[in-house]
């Protein structure tokens, strides 16, 4: 388990994290989002002990990560993938690790498999592309077989196959009863790996919840209705409450009413249905609406 207890994290006059508190628990994945800026990697850094609180403390199975004996074997860590001898073959990459630590080079054969670098394990670091390069840094933080795994975007760069390899991966890890925190900016990756969220935004916890109480909390659910006599099902659903836009000629989507409601008032009216489709929101739409305030590098939109 990590605990983070009112975390604060100053560089001269920013501050970069605010009284942050959240722990993260064994057997499920966290997602951990934010807008760049929002104090993620900071947060991250001060988990493994590259950077040391203004104040408050960050704890890993109840103990600083600096105070372990073992540190590969009790938490794996992938904070930068290109932090690799670049002259090095990645086999003696994970090999000149393993010896740190007393772990066996019938390990360092294990990972390279398990991440999918038979091909290239004798290849200097330094070539690899990004993705190969990534592959390597999951391989490092799996090296000692921890209990805790801290991955800062973990997929850039990977193609589709390891992008699904990394989400079946750590949620397998998780079933075990592991720790598992992961970092990503994609939002339709994470809405199908992680269990429970954690958003900053500008250094500050907005949202620690499970991920489906989050997206209930902050989209408004929808029902895509398809109609020949759209024009006559808008005027019997009409109400206050109730939303209705279009996008093409009897296409109809509507919010502030059920789909079970929709069909009744349609069967009521003897008002023919072709499409009646009900959405919940996206991890997506929940993640804009709540971090809308919180964006401090803002893309001007194109008119």
């Amino acid at each position: 388990m990590i605990v983070a207890e009112h975390l604060t994290k100053r560089f001269g006059a920013k501050t970069a994290v605010s009284d942050v508190s959240f722990s993260v628990q064994p057997g499920k994945v966290t997602g951990f989002l934010g807008p760049n800026g929002a104090g993620k990697s900071t947060t991250m850094r001060m988990i493994v002990g590259l950077d040391r609180p203004t104040s408050g403390r960050v704890s890993i199975d109840g103990r600083d990560y600096r105070s372990l004996r073992s540190p590969l074997t009790e938490v794996g860590i992938l904070l930068d993938a290109k932090a690799v001898h670049t002259g090095r073959s990645a086999r003696n990459h994970l090999r000149a690790m393993a010896a740190t630590h007393g772990i066996p080079r019938s390990r360092v054969d294990e990972v390279i498999e398990l991440t999918g670098l038979q091909n290239v394990g004798g290849k200097r670091a330094g070539g690899f592309s990004l993705g190969m390069g990534q592959r390597l840094g999951i391989a490092s933080a799996l090296l000692g077989d921890p209990r805790t795994l801290v991955l800062d975007e973990p997929v850039n760069g990977l193609d589709p196959e390891g992008v699904r390899w990394v989400r079946q991966f750590v949620r397998a890890l998780a079933a075990e009863g592991r720790t598992v925190l992961l970092s990503s900016h994609l939002m339709s990756e994470m809405a199908q790996t992680a269990d429970h969220v954690i958003v900053l935004g500008r250094g500050q916890v907005l949202a620690d919840a499970p991920l489906s109480d989050l997206v209930r909390a902050w989209t408004t659910p929808a029902v895509t209705v398809r109609s020949p006599r759209a024009s006559d099902l808008v005027a019997a659903i009409d109400a206050p409450d109730v939303g209705i836009t279009t996008t093409e000629p009897g296409l109809l989507h509507v919010t502030g009413v059920t789909a079970a409601r929709i069909g009744d008032v349609a069967a009521e009216a003897s008002i023919p249905l072709h499409e009646l489709t009900p959405a919940s929101g996206s991890l997506e739409e929940a993640y804009m609406a709540l971090t809308e305030q919180a964006v401090e590098y803002k893309s001007k939109e194109l008119s």
